[in-house]
């Protein structure tokens, strides 16, 4: 399974945005910038950000946008679903499938399912604030070489 790049940017840009956690709205140019991804690209990310309850924006010129809740408290799993919707290897483990004719005899379909349930047990184990963590730990390690 691979992501698009609304999920690896939308990704990016809350990271962006946990490293600013309280401090007030970021402008979106500066969340391009830092994380070399287009403007525009990402203007179109923050609107199912924010109806997800991920992201707060202010309008003006101070305006910008901020995380609506804490890192720890908003995962990778959240942000993806937001852009992404379901996460899964296959249609036939969404919830909304309709159903297909092999269904019954379909012996792939247990793979389908511990594939999307492994998958969902690791993005929402993860939140900014973990890859806050990491990104503190990687850079102790630096300063200690």
């Amino acid at each position: 399974m691979r992501l698009s790049t609304r999920g690896r940017y939308g990704l990016k840009a809350m990271y962006q945005l946990a490293i600013h956690y309280g401090e007030g709205p970021i402008p979106l140019n500066s969340i391009a910038s830092a994380q070399e991804i287009s403007e525009n690209y990402l203007e179109q990310l923050m609107s199912p950000l924010r109806k997800a309850g991920l992201l707060n924006s202010v309008r003006g010129a101070q305006g910008g946008y901020m995380l609506a809740k804490s890192p720890s408290e908003i995962t990778v799993g959240s942000i993806l679903r937001a852009l992404e919707g379901e996460m899964a290897p296959v249609d036939c483990v969404l919830e909304n499938f309709s159903g297909c004719e092999r269904e019954e005899n379909c012996v792939t379909k247990l793979v389908w399912l511990k594939m999307k349930e492994g998958i969902n047990e690791v993005i929402d184990s993860i939140s900014l604030q973990d890859m806050l963590n990491e990104r503190a730990e990687m850079e102790s390690k630096k300063s200690r070489a």
